[in-house]
């Protein structure tokens, strides 16, 4: 049944519930205010304590997940390509992240600014999975989504944020189409103008930055995006040029001009197309 929020299973304090779904859920949104609150200092998706609220087992057979401006949704999967949307904390994340981004960046879902606001999500994602096992960058996955598709599908993950495209390659889903640099950029109607394609453009861009920073993802590259995401700066329908420098400003401003940190973010976004050398070397 599509009926939201549905019936109180699980309160803040409670004991484990007798459902999976719902103790996952539960579990993965404290992962996630666990990364904004430490990393970040956020209390929360709108920084002063909002509850987090989900609802599970939504609709019958349902393959997504969603933030609908108040809480998470999660399907459980059709069973034969995908399984229940809970069973990954990067998606949990991603989704938490949606919140994070309307609260702040606003962020408009069209376009350019819509595949930032599919990056970010990623990019909060990955950093709840990674925050909560502990793992540095360079022992990351940077999959979102490697646990929801079933044994029947030949894929790793819905995405691969450091090698976009190269996620799965399927009978039934095809080949995953992320561009993973501007000169494939993919320009349509569809997709609210592609920003599940889009969005592996940035995707690259980070994890190339983390990757080069080292050490843990949420401390460097991280702490710059989400800088960069609240500075106040970015427009809701700002694009990839314009957050790119956005980043490179935030990580002057918390680890100096010329940082190996700046370096190691204009690098990235060079690397994907998005700046030229010369574009980024004033900041």
């Amino acid at each position: 049944v599509e009926t939201l929020p549905g019936e109180t299973v699980r309160t803040e304090g409670d004991p484990p519930s007798t459902d999976q779904s719902t103790d996952q859920a539960y579990d993965g949104l404290g992962s996630g205010y666990a990364l904004f609150w430490q990393a970040y200092g956020r209390d929360s998706i709108d920084g002063a304590n909002l509850p987090l609220e989900a609802t599970v087992h939504y609709g019958t057979a349902y393959d997504n997940a969603f933030w609908n401006g108040s809480r998470m949704v999660f399907g459980d999967g059709d069973g034969e390509v995908f399984r229940g949307f809970t069973g990954s904390l990067s998606v949990i994340g991603h989704e938490l992240a949606h919140g994070v981004t309307e609260r702040t960046a606003g962020l408009a879902y069209q376009g350019q600014s819509g595949a930032l606001n599919e990056h970010i999500s990623d990019v909060f994602g990955a950093l709840t999975e990674q925050h909560s096992s502990d793992q540095g960058a360079g022992q990351a996955s940077w999959l979102i989504g490697s646990e929801i598709f079933t044994p029947a599908v030949q894929g790793r993950a819905l995405r691969d944020m450091h090698n976009p495209g190269t996620a799965y390659d399927d009978d039934v889903l095809g080949s995953d189409p992320q561009p993973a640099h501007m000169r494939g950029y993919i320009t349509t109607l569809e997709d609210n103008g592609g920003v599940h394609l889009n969005s592996g453009i940035p995707n690259r861009a980070f994890t190339l930055a983390a990757l080069a920073i080292g050490g843990a993802a949420w401390n460097g590259a991280g702490l710059i995006w989400y800088r960069a995401l609240t500075s106040g700066g970015i427009e809701p329908d700002a694009g990839f040029e314009r957050f790119a420098r956005a980043t490179l400003d935030a990580a002057a401003g918390l680890f100096g001009p010329g940082s190996a940190e700046q370096r190691a973010v204009r690098a990235g976004w060079i690397e994907v197309g998005v700046l030229t050398a010369t574009e980024g070397a004033g900041r």
